[in-house]
């Protein structure tokens, strides 16, 4: 054998092998001193980190109807946009303007809505029939109508609402907060992801994940039914004592890699295998919510404690506040209105609404009469709305809108009971205070503490943040 290669496969049986022999030689060159570096690194990466100035809020709850919902069926009062249903759209409006679907002959032609609007609460905000509920709590909320946003197609458009970016690879919202002041709970991953409606978000996991952070920050899905994370429950044949030295012993052979080669996703790996250890006890505990009364039960409209619901998931995002998850997120599909089949304003928008509208007002009740929304924010919004002109297929529908859309906030320091900003008269555009996107995520930080501009990442020789380049802090939505 070529004396060279010789010593290659004695170098690497030392630096490898972990018993005998190689055991011994890799302990002597391993410095207790560094080994104890190690350990503390990777002890509690989710641990509370001090904020660049004093927050308002310590967790966030994030509602997000995934497909875009119409701002104009349930937020925008819209009375010239009724009385002109049918009519081309005035060019100056469009002229300029990115749609979706541009070949559709429909796109310019008004569409009012049959929906029945009121005034409530002493805010006055305009709410319509299909959400009686929402309309109960307007005084705990502040409604923002001039969202706007950068694409008009569900994937790209849901990933710049969540990243602040249209390319993957970017950390979530969820993964930023958790990255820069951690969570509050030891016994649960800091950012939580349930999901309801008969299928994921377009765009799947990489809405929650971590992007170019550790994987430690990024968003972990729970299930809804059966067990809450996959692969979790300890095999019957094996002891609480065997698994306990089984994690012991590899967290010690990873610790050891860690100090080998300084790769920080082993330090990940070690704290997903200690983590998923504790949460053998406190996730089944989590989800069961039987122990919860029959009154506050019936308050989110929850029927079957054991069914998979958009209320189910509300009651869980309560709870997971009171353990101290930092960052709750709620995905619920089939919001996308178009001129379908069965996907229709008329038709399939009322059962959606009817889904969301009772348990979205119980959290925000649950949380107030437990003390819990002042330190928490919730937000309710999609990646976009919906286009003033109809859309024409076998129904009538909306188109996807960019340009001014409606979203909620409440809790957290956010300023309740006021309708924030001015669409125009068919609600095309914003006419008074745009907020975008970033404008969105720079406000969210705030709240949490954190100076969007100095929450930031170095990666491939330039430093990322949530907002890119953009963003500021909407004061009047400030308490």
């Amino acid at each position: 054998m070529d004396p060279t290669q010789t010593e290659i496969l004695r170098r690497h049986f030392f630096s490898r092998c972990s018993i005998g022999l190689g055991s011994v030689a890799l302990t002597s060159l391993l410095s207790q001193d560094a080994l104890r570096a190690a350990d503390t690194q990777v002890r509690n990466p989710l641990a509370p980190q001090s904020t660049h100035f004093p927050a308002r809020a310590k967790s966030v709850i994030f509602l997000f109807m995934a497909g875009g919902p119409s701002q104009l069926e349930m937020f925008e009062n819209k009375p010239k946009l009724t009385e002109l249903s049918g009519q081309p759209i005035p060019d100056s409006f469009v002229q300029g303007k990115r749609f979706a679907f541009m070949n559709s002959s429909h796109r310019r032609n008004l569409l009012g809505t049959r929906r029945s609007f009121r005034r409530h609460g002493e805010s006055g905000a305009w709410v319509s029939d299909l959400l009686p509920w929402t309309a109960q709590v307007v005084d705990d909320l502040s409604i923002v109508t001039t969202c706007k946003t950068e694409l008009f197609n569900h994937a790209p458009a849901k990933l710049f609402m969540n990243t602040g970016s249209g390319q993957f690879g970017r950390p979530s919202m969820g993964s930023w907060v958790t990255y820069g002041i951690g969570s509050e709970c030891e016994d649960l991953p800091g950012f939580v992801v349930l999901q309801s409606g008969p299928r994921g978000p377009r765009g799947g996991s990489v809405l929650w994940g971590s992007g170019m952070l550790p994987s430690t920050y990024q968003g972990v899905p729970l299930r809804n039914q059966g067990e809450p994370i996959l692969n979790l429950t300890t095999p019957k044949p094996v002891t609480s004592e065997q698994q306990k030295q089984l994690v012991d012993a590899t967290r010690e052979l990873n610790l050891r890699r860690l100090v080998e080669t300084g790769d920080e996703e082993i330090a990940t790996r070690i704290n997903a295998f200690e983590m998923a250890h504790r949460m053998q006890t406190s996730a089944p505990e989590l989800i069961d919510i039987r122990g919860e009364s029959r009154e506050t039960l019936d308050m989110y409209g929850i029927k079957d404690p054991n069914e998979a619901t958009f209320a189910r998931n509300c009651l869980l995002a309560r709870r997971l506040v009171e353990r101290g998850v930092r960052f709750i997120q709620l995905y619920d599909t089939s919001w996308d209105h178009h001129g379908g089949s069965s996907e229709t304003l008329e038709k399939h928008l009322p059962a959606k609404c009817q889904d969301i509208d009772q348990p979205g007002a119980a959290l925000i009740r649950d949380l107030k009469r437990r003390g819990l929304l002042d330190e928490t924010i919730v937000i309710w919004g999609g990646e976009f709305g919906r286009t003033p002109m109809g859309e024409v297929r076998q129904y009538t529908g909306r188109n996807h809108h960019i340009d001014a859309f409606t979203m909620w906030l409440a809790g957290g320091g956010i300023q309740s009971g006021q309708v924030f900003g001015e669409t125009d008269e068919f609600g095309f555009g914003a006419v008074q205070d745009p907020v975008h996107v970033h404008d969105l995520h720079a406000t969210v930080l705030h709240l949490l503490g954190m100076d969007h501009e100095r929450l930031t990442v170095r990666f491939q020789g330039r430093d990322f943040r949530l907002t890119d380049v953009h963003g500021k802090v909407v004061r009047p939505l400030l308490a």
